[in-house]
């Protein structure tokens, strides 16, 4: 089974960054295409930023394209998430997941079957 823990949000004003880990345990992580998600509250969970296996291909939401950056270690089975220029807007509970699906093509989270515990990010304008 493989495990995910996010660890690096908080509180930020309006314009600054934040960065966003998740630690994989359990299982090989360079075998999964890993991804970000969010939710606000009342909100849908939506597809952040996702990145294919080998960490050569990535894949935004248009609203964070330019402001974030996805990347993975597969050497320290770590995913980040940079996250700049931060609005009011990506104030959500941010998701680390994990698919088995060999493509980034596919942002929908039933594709996704490994979930991290969540973490806040607040941004105060």
């Amino acid at each position: 089974q493989l495990q995910l823990v996010e660890s690096g949000g908080g509180l930020v004003q309006a314009g600054g960054s934040l960065r966003l880990s998740c630690a994989a345990s359990g299982r090989p992580f360079s075998r999964y295409v890993m991804a970000w998600f969010r939710q606000a509250p009342g909100k849908e969970r939506e597809f952040v930023a996702g990145v294919n296996m080998v960490g050569d291909d990535t894949d935004y939401a248009g609203s964070v394209k330019g402001r974030f950056t996805i990347s993975r270690d597969n050497d320290k089975s770590t995913l980040s998430l940079q996250m700049n220029n931060l609005t009011s807007e990506d104030t959500a509970v941010y998701y680390c997941a994990a698919s088995n699906l060999q493509t980034i093509a596919h942002t929908s989270p039933i594709y996704f079957g490994y979930w991290g515990q969540g973490t806040q990010v607040t941004v105060s304008s």
